[in-house]
């Protein structure tokens, strides 16, 4: 119960990553405002199990992406439960297509809702800390796409990339406030929106061939953001926490296996 009295806002709780970085920030004594937009269901889902943890919770739905909007959210969330003083923030857009034919809205879509939206909703968390004189803790999700220029994800990667260098810039201008600010690079991990594009049974077989021979899930994703955001973590800011069971370092491999007679492509 390290977060005991502690207060989070979670963006994108309602499935996937949000929801168990909200349900491990619970498991860990926080409680929860989550926001959402477009599956109250779930949300009411996630909420409901945060609750059932002895933990208070609130739904605070709302379109992250618009300026405006998230001001409305951030004041809803500060008023639900008193206060924040743990973000983890989550807000992403991804739609796949070739460079070549990729819809220019299409980028900027992306751009906004992964990269922009989270300059919003840290910005204005971070100024409700320092008004208020909290030292508190932000989380910025990010990518192994930051990492690995994945081909048919141009603005998704490019939106990840911008995100850690601005996540990083951010927690330099904090330093003074004690403000700790840090970001975890999740590898391929088992969510709904995951098995949407590539379905359950690609996924599963794909799996098997990782590094650690299974998907990352979004529990895992939760259970670093907890880390980041406890007293453990308190010397650790500025920093991006890669999460993805090897996957990146697959290519630090051979080309064959050891003891076949061919040898590595120069």
């Amino acid at each position: 119960m390290e977060l005991a009295g502690k207060i989070a806002f979670v963006s994108g709780a309602a499935r996937g990553i949000g929801k168990g970085c909200a349900i491990e920030l619970a498991r860990a004594g926080a409680d929860v405002v989550i926001n959402d937009f477009g599956r109250d269901q779930e949300a009411a889902g996630t909420v409901a199990q945060i609750k059932s943890m002895g933990r208070r919770s609130a739904l605070v739905e709302g379109d992250i992406f618009q300026r405006g909007s998230c001001e409305q959210i951030v004041r809803r969330a500060v008023s639900a439960l008193g206060g924040i003083d743990i973000l983890v923030s989550n807000p992403a857009y991804s739609r796949r297509a070739p460079f070549l034919q990729l819809a220019p809205d299409v980028f900027e879509r992306t751009i906004q809702g992964t990269l922009t939206s989270a300059f919003h909703v840290s910005q204005l968390v971070a100024r409700h800390m320092v008004e208020t004189g909290r030292r508190g803790k932000i989380v910025f999700i990010s990518s192994l796409h930051a990492r690995i220029p994945y081909v048919d994800a141009v603005a998704y990667n490019a939106a990840k990339t911008g995100l850690i260098a601005m996540a990083k810039t951010i927690a330099a201008e904090l330093l003074p406030h004690r403000i700790n600010v840090n970001v975890i690079e999740p590898g391929w991990i088992d969510t709904p929106g995951e098995r949407e594009v590539f379905g359950a049974e690609s996924m599963a077989q794909t799996a098997r061939e990782l590094p650690w021979g299974r998907l990352g899930t979004p529990e895992e994703i939760g259970r670093a953001a907890v880390f980041l955001v406890s007293p453990d973590a308190d010397y650790v800011t500025g920093s991006s926490l890669l999460v993805d069971g090897g996957l990146w370092l697959r290519c630090t491999q051979p080309l064959t296996r050891p003891g076949t007679n061919q040898g590595e492509s120069q």
